[in-house]
């Protein structure tokens, strides 16, 4: 957690990254559990266990991501947020409180492609949302870590061969059509988490050559509630000094902009980027 962090994007990172853990939960619990199809991470190695010893796979998940933690402790030490601890352990809690306490319908029909794409999709716009927030599941990603602290593997890479292992480990305990269709959600999985991942965290930054500055520079700050920069600039043609408008907004307030820079300078010249990070007030302040 950041320093200095105002109270109440602390309260909105927890509240979105609880949203994703539920949403997470709900995708495992109606439609990956029940068919066995173990998607990686704690929660596929808890399905792969219970097989073994019916105790419920949410109990499973306790057990695990507590030995995981604790051996973490011991050997790289306090190396996760208070943030990732809260959302691996509500993450056991809800996937307990959905399998057990409350039983919410689930999915048990005979075509488990239907099962890998909709409990994929909705637990990758879970992880989606918690990632977002600076945050993670733990399980797996415990591993990984001591992994890469002890032979320096790339943390991407040993995840996915530690997921793929426990596709395998499906394989074995159920039987080999399970076993690929839990590989096929794993690599889904990882698919889609990018592809939200990437629709949540797009920022653009807009330059804009215009005649006509103050206008746009007091709708941006004024109505869009954006900074902006002003570059200096000189015109090939014309060789006339000139301020450039630079501006990072998100994706969704791009048309409200073109929209009034056309409205007010029809012969606005306008660059628009892509930028994968944008980091700084009212963006991420940290990655």
């Amino acid at each position: 957690m950041a320093k200095n962090m105002p109270l109440k994007e602390i309260i909105q990172e927890y509240i979105l990254s609880t949203i994703g853990v539920i949403l997470t939960a709900l995708g495992l619990v109606i439609f990956l559990i029940p068919n066995n199809i173990a998607a990686g991470g704690a929660s596929g190695l808890a399905i792969v266990l219970h097989s073994v010893i019916p105790i419920p796979v949410g109990i499973w998940m306790y057990i695990l991501n507590a030995i995981l933690f604790f051996i973490a402790f011991l050997i790289i030490g306090f190396d996760f947020s208070y943030k990732t601890i809260y959302c691996t352990f509500l993450l056991n809690f809800f996937i307990d409180f959905f399998d057990r306490v409350v039983k919410i319908p689930t999915y048990n029909g005979n075509d488990l492609i239907l099962a890998v794409f909709f409990g994929d999709i909705l637990t990758a716009i879970g992880m989606a949302i918690t990632f977002s927030q600076n945050s993670s599941t733990g399980g797996t990603d415990i591993l990984a870590k001591i992994f890469n602290k002890f032979f320096a593997t790339p943390m991407g890479t040993t995840l996915l061969v530690i997921d793929f292992f426990i596709g395998f480990l499906a394989g074995v305990a159920f039987d080999p059509k399970i076993g690929m269709y839990s590989i096929l959600a794993i690599i889904i999985n990882g698919i889609t988490i990018d592809f939200v991942l990437k629709g949540l965290e797009l920022a653009i930054t807009v330059t804009i050559i215009t005649e006509n500055n103050k206008p746009i520079e007091e709708f941006i700050i004024k109505n869009m509630g954006r900074g902006l920069t002003y570059l200096k600039g000189k015109g090939g043609y014309t060789k006339k000094d000139r301020d450039i408008i630079f501006v990072s907004i998100r994706r969704r307030e791009l048309s409200e902009l073109i929209h009034f820079i056309k409205k007010v300078d029809p012969n606005a010249f306008v660059i628009v980027n892509e930028s994968r990070y944008v980091l700084g007030e009212g963006f991420k302040r940290n990655l």
